[in-house]
């Protein structure tokens, strides 16, 4: 088990929510981001696009650490439709638009390179959010939050008023399902909670 404070894990993203997922669970982590090309390929669906991604991501952030590494990646999902992150107004206000008074699915990839080569899973929840208003839309983009954001919404931060509800992983929505995650990191021997645990 490594020093306290002494990362156990590389974390190929430079997300913050992901890094904040990690250290809740007492994984302390040296981040690496990993630029990787995320055109979708044809006819590739939306759960294979989000894991191979992830591992795309993985791999790229291993090159010459000496540490297990991991990818994630989350898309959000309406009729088979991945909506990425918004390119402008229009786009962001189209895609909340669509999602308003609809149930969606949130898809995220997870993967982490190791002793037991690479491991990768994807984890679906479904969300629902409320009928938006036009004047809320317009708000929500000004408020700066959608400008990065996968389906131009956060259910962390601002959006949380549009959810109405969800099934699945709260933590997944956010950017890392913590439950499979800690299975996957506990089979490459990454401590948790600072202890070797045993997750079934």
């Amino acid at each position: 088990m490594p020093p306290s404070g002494e990362a156990s894990l590389r974390l190929a993203s430079a997300s913050p929510r992901r890094r904040d997922l990690l250290t809740s669970i007492g994984v302390a982590v040296e981040v690496a981001p990993a630029d990787v090309d995320e055109t979708p390929h044809a006819g590739e669906l939306p759960a294979a696009y989000v894991e191979r991604l992830a591992r795309d991501k993985a791999q790229a952030g291993a090159v010459g650490a000496s540490l297990p590494t991991l990818g994630s990646d989350t898309a959000v999902v309406l009729d088979q439709r991945v909506l990425g992150k918004p390119r402008d107004r229009e786009d962001a206000v189209a895609m909340l638009t669509a999602l308003s008074g609809t149930t969606h699915e949130v898809m995220t990839g997870i993967a982490v390179t190791g002793p037991n080569g690479m491991l990768s899973t994807y984890v679906t929840t479904q969300v629902t959010l409320r009928e938006l208003l036009p004047h809320e839309i317009d708000a929500y983009w000004r408020s700066g939050e959608p400008i990065d954001k996968a389906g131009a919404y956060a259910i962390q931060g601002l959006a949380a008023i549009f959810v109405e509800r969800i099934v699945g992983s709260h933590s997944a929505v956010v950017g890392l399902p913590l439950f499979e995650t800690a299975k996957l990191l506990t089979r490459q021997g990454v401590s948790l909670w600072g202890e070797r645990l045993a997750v079934p």
